[in-house]
């Protein structure tokens, strides 16, 4: 007998299905994460991007269609037409930011899914 105690000469492993139940949940509320939030990015991108859309079209409308609508714009005009395109400039980088968050999330999608196969990414796990 060794000063650690009685040697063990046999030990028994997890089943491979335990094990295979360990790692999902170990990796479910990862993945489970990561599909809430590309959710999230991809509704505020769509929502964002239609508001965007609604600006630079009232934008337009403001600004005329005359070749010297600009030297006889009214201060009203003028005022509005800066705030639409600071609301435009805000929007639009704020779109970008997203379209590099949601890929960055479908790329991470994508890795859980090629390395963890069995845990069907995307769908319910």
């Amino acid at each position: 007998m060794s000063k650690l105690g009685p040697r063990r000469t046999h030990f028994r492993a997890r089943s491979a299905a335990r094990d295979a139940e360990t790692d999902r949940a170990r990796l479910a509320p990862i993945i489970e994460a990561i599909e809430i939030a590309l959710a999230a990015a991809e509704r505020e991108y769509a929502g964002l991007d239609e508001r965007v859309r609604d600006v630079i079209e009232r934008a337009a409308v403001t600004i005329g269609n005359g070749d010297d609508e600009y030297l006889h714009r009214e201060a009203l005009d003028e005022h509005h037409q800066s705030l639409f395109d600071k609301e435009i400039l805000n929007g639009q980088r704020r779109l970008i930011e997203l379209e590099a968050t949601i890929g960055h999330l479908r790329f991470l999608t994508a890795v859980f899914s090629t390395r963890f196969p069995e845990l069907r990414i995307g769908h319910s796990t």
